[in-house]
């Protein structure tokens, strides 16, 4: 579902790491791990779509990237955003169905609250709804543990295994140990010329 051959990211034609080489198959969650600027960041922006500067393979399709902007309006509610997402993505949920995915992230009493009133691991709550919802099979997320508390640690932990065990993908870059179960390690080592 996703492949890497010698892949480098690069800025300002410098390479930001050692070329990575890694085939990612459905049911897999990656940690993509490194010290802070070696490029896990751009490594993700890269697979998907958002970084032109590299050079080597990638392939990844049918994804949905998750950055440190977490795309809510917040001047919408949890419920509006859910509806806006799908629209994006040419699909009409019902509401029923976004109630569903508002109540299994702990959010549903917040359905009808603008996001601007929402703590920011609320709203990472909304955001994880919003994967749900996604037809996507890989996940790409930047740090996903970002401003949750440990329940909300807990759930996302809950969430990517349960879409890995649906035969999903999740790569995520992430200082915080993934706790999932068939879980693989993607080093990001900086490369020599920045070191």
């Amino acid at each position: 579902m996703v492949g890497l051959e010698e892949l480098v990211c690069k800025r300002d034609e410098r390479p930001l790491f050692a070329p990575l080489t890694m085939t990612v198959n459905g049911g897999d969650c990656v940690e993509v791990l490194g010290p802070n600027g070696a490029g896990k960041t751009t490594l993700l922006r890269t697979i998907a779509g958002l970084h032109k500067q590299y050079d080597g393979v990638y392939d990844c399709a049918n994804f949905i990237f998750q950055g440190h902007r977490i795309g809510l309006d917040e001047l919408m509610t949890p419920l509006e955003n859910l509806a806006w997402f799908g629209s994006l993505q040419g699909a009409k949920f019902n509401d029923q169905v976004m109630q569903d995915m508002l109540l299994k992230v702990g959010m549903a009493k917040l359905a009808l609250t603008p996001c601007q009133r929402l703590s920011q691991g609320q709203q990472r709550r909304v955001a994880m709804a919003k994967w749900l919802l996604s037809s996507a099979k890989v996940w790409l997320l930047d740090e996903p543990y970002t401003s949750l508390d440990r329940a909300g640690q807990d759930l996302l932990n809950e969430v990517l295994a349960e879409h890995c065990g649906k035969g999903g993908v999740v790569m995520a870059a992430t200082h915080v140990p993934l706790r999932v179960g068939k879980l693989r390690t993607l080093n990001v080592i900086p490369s020599e010329a920045d070191s």
